[in-house]
């Protein structure tokens, strides 16, 4: 699996873990003998596309697409040619009513990412057709540490918890040197509870000002 040198320097220690070690040979099996997503190279993008200290801020998701040609690495996110998903469908109108952006013409996010976004699934790979596949094999631990550890060692970066399963990290962060922003999935089952309305992209353009940061342009139109 593939990780750029400042991840791989900032996460030596959770990459030479027993878990790990165990569940990179898991998954090299799973590519080998079944259909699985994202690509393989792409399971770390969300990483590779920033180094640790250029993180601003993190969104963190459940697992990625099942679905073929949607996952690109990028929690939330799919490829440009593809039918944009309905929880991202609920991001985008809340993008447009919080900060006025114009509807994104397609559901890619790797501009965010550029912008110091490090968009994550607790779990980065999932077998096609089968969600929640490759839930409790490891990744949770890779990732729950990855959280603590930008945590620790950063200062000033807002956590985005949209639903539960999210919310549960929250015991990771430190909130006296962080933000955490909570609020429903944005899925079409829960985004009506609260999801719509809580300004998660002007609150968090606000705070990092205030912290004397360069504020998300989140607008994915140019």
């Amino acid at each position: 699996m593939l990780l750029n040198n400042e991840w791989s320097s900032f996460l030596q220690k959770e990459l030479h873990s027993d878990s790990f070690i165990k569940l990179q040979k898991f998954i090299d099996n799973e590519y080998k003998n079944r259909v699985v997503f994202p690509q393989y190279e792409n399971i770390f993008r969300a990483f590779n596309l920033l180094s640790p200290d250029e993180v601003k801020v993190v969104i963190i998701g459940q697992d990625p697409y099942h679905g073929a040609n949607q996952a690109n690495g990028l929690a939330f996110s799919v490829c440009d040619a593809c039918k944009i998903p309905p929880s991202l469908v609920n991001i985008f109108k809340e993008l447009v009513d919080d900060v006025h952006c114009r509807v994104p013409a397609c559901g890619n996010l790797s501009k965010w990412a550029n912008e110091g976004v490090l968009l994550i699934n607790a779990v980065l790979t999932v077998v096609e057709s089968l969600p929640h596949s490759h839930k409790n094999i490891g990744w949770e631990i890779f990732t729950d540490s990855v959280i603590r550890k930008l945590s620790d060692e950063e200062e000033n970066i807002v956590f985005i918890l949209w639903g539960n399963p999210s919310q549960k990290k929250e015991k990771l962060i430190d909130n006296s040197k962080h933000l955490i922003l909570k609020a429903p999935h944005p899925s079409p089952l829960s985004s009506y509870r609260g999801f719509f309305g809580s300004r998660p992209f002007s609150k968090t353009n606000e705070y990092l000002l205030a912290c004397g940061n360069k504020e998300i342009d989140w607008c994915l139109n140019q």
